[in-house]
C-alpha cells in the first residue's frame, strides 16, 4: 500500500470536526471496553464469591491489586507509544508512527515476560508483604501464578488496543474486548466447579479462564490486523523495525516511565490500604473489595473519557490544532460531570441490590460495604476532573507534573489519612481518605493545568517547538510541540 496515501483515509482523523460529538464518539467504544472489562472482575467475583466463599474472594481481591501494580509497571511504556503515535497520525507521518509502534512493542512485550517470570518466582513474598489473611493466603496464591503465565498475552492486548486508539480506531479494541471477556464469562464458572469436559480447578479455574480469553483475544486481534492490512502493522522490510531504535526507545521510555510510575504511585497507595484493611479481618476485607468493585464503574466514564482526550488531543498537537485543546479538555470535564455524576447517584441508590449480587443477603459484609460506598463514592467525580486534565497536559509530553501531583494526594495524602487518623476516627479514617486524596489532587491538577508551562513542552525533536503560549494560557501557540526531554523548567 502506499504510505503516501492520504491518512484520514486509514486512520481516524480526530483533528477537525465538532470537537464535543467528535470526543464523545471516539469515547463511547472506549467507555464499552470499560464497562466490559469492569463487568469481567464483577462477574468473576461473584462466581468466586458464589461459589468458594468469602475467603476466596478475599484472595481474588488481594491478587487482583498485586495484578494491578504488575500492569501498572509497563502501562506507561504503552500510554508514551500511544501518544506519539497519536502525534504522527496527526502529521500524516505514517513511517515513523510504525518505527514507534516496532520499537515499544519488543521493549514492552520483554519486560512483561521478565515481570511474569518474577511475579511467579515471589509470589509467596508479594502476598506476604502485601498482609493477605492467612485463610485466604493459599487461594491467592494458586489464582496469581495462573495470573502471571496471563500478564505477557494481557500486555500485549492491551498495547494493541491502546495503540489502535491514539490511531483514532476505539472501536476495533471493543469488539476485541468483548470477545475476551465474553470467553472468560463462560469459561469461569465451568473450570472453577467443573462441567462436562472441563476440569474442576477450584479458584484456579478463574485466574485460566482469564488466561484463555486474553490468548484468543490477542491472537485474533493481529490476525484482523494483518488481513486487513492496516497501516500500523509490521510486515516484510518493516519487520525489521522491532529490533528497538536506541534513540526512540530512548524517548518511550523517557517519557513512559513517569506514566506507568503514575499507576504504580496509585497501586502502591491500594495495596497500602488494602494492607490496613486486611488487619481488620476477612469480613472488612470483603466488604471493601465489593465496594471497589462499585468504584471501577464510577470511574469507567473519567477514564474512557481521559483516553479519548489522551488520543485525540495528541493528533492536534501533531497536526498543530493547538486552537483545540482547550476546548478538548473542557468537552472532556463536562462530560466527566455529568456521566460520573449520573453513575454516583444511581449506584447510591442501588448498592444494597448490586452488592448484594456478591455475597448472600444477610452477610454482615453488605452493611459494611454500603457504608464504605457512602462515604467514598462521591469523590471519584473529582478524580475524573484530575484524570481529563492529566490526559491533555499529558498528550504534550508533560509527565512529570502529574507524576508529582499523585505522589503528593494519592501516595502522602490518602494513606497518610489512612494510617495516621485511624488513632482518632478508627476505620472511618480508610474510607474518607479517598475524598481527602481526590480533593488534593484536583486542587492540584486545576492549578498545574492553569499555571504551568505543560504548553511548552516538546515532542519528537525533528518537529518544530512550540513557542510561548500567551499569558492567559488558552491562545494558539504559533507553532507544533516537539518531543525531546522536558526542561528543568517543565
Amino acid at each position: 500500500m502506499d504510505d503516501n496515501m492520504p491518512t484520514r483515509r486509514r486512520t481516524a482523523d480526530l483533528t477537525s470536526g465538532p470537537i464535543p460529538r467528535t470526543l464523545l464518539l471516539f469515547a463511547l467504544p472506549v467507555l464499552g471496553s470499560n464497562v466490559l472489562q469492569s463487568l469481567n472482575g464483577s462477574i468473576n467475583a461473584v462466581w468466586v464469591g458464589r461459589f468458594l466463599g468469602e475467603s476466596a474472594l478475599t484472595a481474588t481481591s488481594n491478587a487482583n491489586l498485586v495484578l494491578f501494580l504488575i500492569l501498572g509497571t509497563v502501562f506507561g511504556i504503552g500510554m508514551a507509544a500511544t501518544i506519539l503515535v497519536a502525534q504522527s497520525v496527526g502529521a500524516r507521518d505514517l513511517p515513523e508512527a510504525r518505527r514507534i509502534v516496532g520499537t515499544s512493542a519488543t521493549f514492552f512485550f520483554l519486560v512483561s515476560v521478565v515481570l511474569a517470570v518474577c511475579g511467579w518466582i515471589w509470589v509467596d513474598a508479594i502476598l506476604g508483604t502485601l498482609g493477605t489473611p492467612a485463610d485466604a493466603l493459599p487461594l491467592a496464591r494458586s489464582y496469581l501464578r495462573i495470573i502471571f503465565v496471563a500478564v505477557p498475552m494481557m500486555n500485549l492486548l492491551s498495547f494493541v488496543m491502546t495503540v489502535l486508539r491514539g490511531a483514532g480506531d476505539s472501536r476495533t479494541p471493543f469488539f476485541f474486548m468483548a470477545l475476551a471477556v465474553v470467553l472468560d464469562i463462560v469459561i469461569n464458572p465451568l473450570l472453577i466447579r467443573g462441567s462436562g469436559p472441563f476440569p474442576e480447578l477450584g479458584i484456579a479455574g478463574s485466574a485460566t479462564a482469564t488466561l484463555i480469553g486474553q490468548t484468543v483475544s490477542v491472537i485474533a486481534i493481529l490476525i484482523v490486523l494483518y488481513v486487513r492490512k492496516h497501516p500500523l502493522r509490521l510486515a516484510g522490510a518493516n519487520l525489521a523495525l522491532l529490533r528497538p531504535d536506541p534513540t526512540l526507545l530512548r524517548i518511550v521510555v523517557f517519557k513512559g516511565v513517569p506514566m506507568g510510575l503514575q499507576m504504580i504511585v496509585i497501586s502502591v497507595a491500594a495495596l497500602t490500604v488494602m494492607g490496613i484493611v486486611n488487619s481488620y479481618g476477612s469480613q472488612v476485607a470483603a466488604a471493601y473489595g465489593i465496594a471497589a468493585q462499585l468504584w471501577t464503574y464510577i470511574q469507567m466514564p473519567a477514564l474512557a473519557i481521559g483516553a479519548a482526550v489522551s488520543s485525540m488531543a495528541a493528533q492536534n498537537v501533531g497536526a498543530g490544532r493547538w486552537d483545540r485543546i482547550g476546548r478538548i479538555a473542557a468537552s472532556g470535564v463536562g462530560f466527566n460531570l455529568v456521566l460520573t455524576g449520573a453513575l454516583v447517584a444511581v449506584l447510591s441508590v442501588f448498592d444494597r441490590s448490586v452488592l448484594s449480587l456478591f455475597l448472600s443477603s444477610d452477610s454482615a459484609a453488605i452493611d459494611i460495604a454500603v457504608h464504605i460506598n457512602s462515604v467514598a463514592s462521591w469523590s471519584f467525580i473529582l478524580f475524573g476532573i484530575t484524570i481529563v486534565l492529566f490526559a491533555t497536559v499529558r498528550a504534550t509530553g508533560a509527565v512529570m507534573p502529574p507524576l508529582i501531583i499523585l505522589v503528593i494526594s494519592v501516595l502522602i495524602v490518602r494513606t497518610g489519612f489512612a494510617y495516621f487518623m485511624r488513632g482518632v476516627i478508627g476505620e472511618e479514617a480508610l474510607w474518607w481518605s479517598f475524598p481527602a486524596g481526590s480533593i488534593t489532587s484536583l486542587v492540584l491538577a486545576a492549578a498545574y493545568y492553569r499555571f504551568g508551562r505543560w504548553r511548552t513542552m516538546h515532542m519528537i525533536e525533528d518537529r518544530p517547538a512550540a513557542g510561548e503560549p500567551p499569558d492567559t494560557g488558552l491562545g494558539v501557540p504559533r507553532q507544533r510541540a516537539n518531543m525531546t526531554p522536558e526542561t528543568p523548567n517543565g
